[in-house]
């Protein structure tokens, strides 16, 4: 999963994106309301960890223009960071459109528990299942499987594999960009290579080629899952 950190104090910031880091998601932190607005526009995130007390635009008025119906990005799951504990603080960030609040200071086990009540929410608000040809990701219960005779067959994925099958499901049958793919597993600050993309593309091959699905590699641009022309028996 890939979050959206907004927070402008580097130290609080650091913290916040160390935890979540070793928890396993891929996080991008920006310091304003407008850098998290402007980055929203071409970017896509899973959730947002939005804090109140920004600079210039307040967290609160970040919400309220993420939750505009024009906004791409609207139905992103929020969370709201802050110090302020009064009673029509909190009630005004959830009218903002927030869909959790957690006050400073925090406890690390606690947030990584809220997102992950956001994220399973999100998910079943949508589809908790992608599918293409005989291939099922189930995000809810992470677990990849195939149909084959009538029988569901797992296929075993690393957390990296999960991320790229997880990306090409959503975009399929249309290609998905080498360059997004990067993103999707890295963020913005983490080195990965074009090599090492190809890598888990390599790995994906073998592990979907006897189920009947192709991983074609489209020149230039990135990778498209499709049917293969001769079913393996």
């Amino acid at each position: 999963m890939r979050l959206l950190l907004v927070e402008d104090d580097v130290m609080v910031a650091s913290g916040i994106k160390l935890g979540l880091t070793d928890a396993g998601y891929a996080v991008d932190w920006v310091g304003s309301g407008e850098r998290a607005e402007e980055v929203l526009k071409t970017e896509v995130f899973d959730l947002a960890i939005i804090d109140i007390g920004l600079p210039n635009m307040d967290g609160l008025e970040l919400t309220r223009r993420l939750r505009r119906p024009e906004v791409a990005s609207r139905a992103m799951p929020v969370l709201i960071l802050t110090a302020r504990d009064a009673l029509q603080d909190r009630v005004r960030g959830l009218d903002m459109g927030a869909d959790d609040y957690m006050i400073k200071p925090f406890e690390l086990p606690e947030l990584l528990a809220r997102l992950r009540a956001l994220l399973r929410r999100s998910q079943a608000a949508t589809s908790a299942v992608l599918s293409f040809g005989p291939i099922e990701l189930d995000t809810a219960n992470r677990r990849a499987s195939a149909n084959r005779d009538g029988q569901s067959v797992n296929i075993e994925l690393g957390p990296r594999e999960w991320t790229v099958m997880e990306y090409l499901l959503i975009h399929a049958p249309k290609p998905a960009s080498k360059d997004k793919l990067l993103q999707a597993l890295t963020g913005w600050d983490k080195e990965i290579t074009p090599n090492a993309v190809e890598v888990y593309i390599s790995r994906l091959r073998g592990k979907l080629e006897p189920h009947g699905i192709a991983l074609r590699s489209i020149r230039g641009f990135g990778y498209r899952l499709e049917i293969a022309d001769v079913p393996p028996a």
